[in-house]
């Protein structure tokens, strides 16, 4: 496994994304999607690959090289 490409430490459980990051304006990103962390502490966008992972959860501080992808509604 690889490490996402981008991780994004938030607060709460439901997040949202639209691809914008680094420069890259919301109008060049993708489709704004809402996202929910489960008991895992992670979710994964499934356009950009960018991972959200939840303050003080289970995967906060973790090597995110060694947890697998889990995008929102899916289970492991």
């Amino acid at each position: 496994m690889i490490a996402p490409p981008q991780i994004t430490r938030v607060e709460t459980r439901r997040v949202s994304c639209d691809g914008a990051h680094d420069g890259i304006p919301a109008a060049l990103g993708h489709p704004r999607i809402f996202l929910e962390i489960d008991e895992h502490g992670y979710v994964d966008c499934g356009y950009c690959d960018r991972r959200f992972v939840l303050i003080g959860g289970p995967a906060d501080g973790a090597d995110q090289s060694d947890l697998p992808d889990i995008a929102s509604g899916a289970s492991i």
